[in-house]
């Protein structure tokens, strides 16, 4: 018999600690042709057999509610238009509900909205995720290397061996030689706006990186401190965030971002530009820049085990090469 058959009528699960999901989950009445409507607040009742569907199912109930119907599951957005479309026309939430979300279009724009501010209501109510699909027992980037994680050097996998929804902390200490070419030079207000790299050119930088995880969120974070010797202290953050499979986003200042895809090949972990965006709200924008800026690849390769060495390249179609970096770093702090 299907598991899912005994779950008659119209069940939704959601964060009982998320305002809007609880809102949402006890203003709703459904047709009546659907049948009753089961709630199930899944922070409280952890353990109710239908997580356990969920969890099989692998929706994260981090990213959006979820409505299980005729043995259909509808998640995060998807949720919301079924709920404007099967719920009751009466009632505010519910008028409200099929204004926002009749379309699929709009919903698609007006959902990661929603989502952010979640979000930010749980961090202000200082609420830890849900973390339904156990994320945050393993590395965040095991997912986006795939099967190719088991093949990664140790020193590569200590360097991306942070957890989501953690205090995890590695660092690394190295140095580092800058080289910056005139073209580059003229979009230095441009990349100071970010505050992304430095653009100089010098040799022998002392350099350390601090890799974060935060316990509110999957991000990856960057915090990478430069001690010039010719110039000020300088130091950017920065923030990766996967978009599924192989593929990343760094995200810095204002949400601009450069979009790559990481692969292990030829004993190198490989960083393959993949364009430039705008990462607002959920809301990942293409940015058709690349013939402006450049593109930025860059390559990571073990030494031994507390060692590794990379180089990043931004290389322009007429110009060449515009911009590169490139050092030896050493794990000078690993988790446990």
């Amino acid at each position: 018999m299907n598991p899912l058959r005994k779950h008659d009528g119209v069940w939704f699960v959601y964060d009982g600690d998320c305002p809007i999901c609880g809102m949402a989950a006890h203003a709703l009445r459904i047709k009546q042709q659907l049948g009753d409507l089961h709630l199930v607040d899944a922070r409280a009742e952890p353990n109710h057999p239908l997580l356990e569907v969920i969890h099989d199912q692998q929706l994260d109930l981090d990213e959006g509610m979820v409505i299980l119907y005729q043995e259909r599951f509808y998640h995060g957005e998807q949720a919301l238009r079924f709920m404007s479309q099967y719920g009751e026309a009466k009632g505010l939430f519910n008028h409200f509900n099929r204004l926002l979300f009749w379309s699929k279009r709009l919903s698609s724009l007006l959902y990661p909205l929603m989502r952010a501010i979640r979000n930010a209501l749980l961090r202000i109510r200082h609420k830890q995720p849900i973390d339904n699909l156990n994320l945050g027992m393993q590395p965040i980037f095991q997912p986006i290397f795939g099967e190719q994680w088991d093949e990664l050097p140790t020193v590569i996998k200590k360097h991306y061996s942070n957890r989501p929804y953690s205090d995890d902390k590695v660092i690394v200490d190295g140095i580092m030689n800058v080289e910056c070419h005139w073209p580059m030079t003229l979009a230095a207000p441009f990349y100071r706006l970010m505050g992304s790299i430095p653009l100089v050119t010098e040799y022998g930088i002392r350099c350390t990186v601090h890799f974060d995880s935060f316990r509110n969120s999957k991000h990856f974070g960057f915090l990478r401190h430069f001690w010039f010797v010719k110039r000020r202290f300088y130091s950017f953050r920065s923030r990766m965030l996967s978009l599924g499979e192989d593929k990343v986003i760094e995200i810095m200042r204002f949400g601009f971002c450069w979009k790559m895809r990481y692969a292990w090949q030829d004993e190198t972990v490989k960083l393959i530009h993949d364009g430039y965006g705008l990462y607002w709200f959920g809301h990942l924008i293409p940015l058709p820049i690349t013939g402006i800026l450049g593109r930025g690849d860059a390559e990571e390769a073990a030494i031994d085990e507390d060692h590794f060495a990379m180089n990043v390249t931004i290389r322009h179609p007429i110009f060449g090469v515009l911009y590169s970096y490139s050092g030896r770093f050493k794990v000078i702090q690993e988790l446990p």
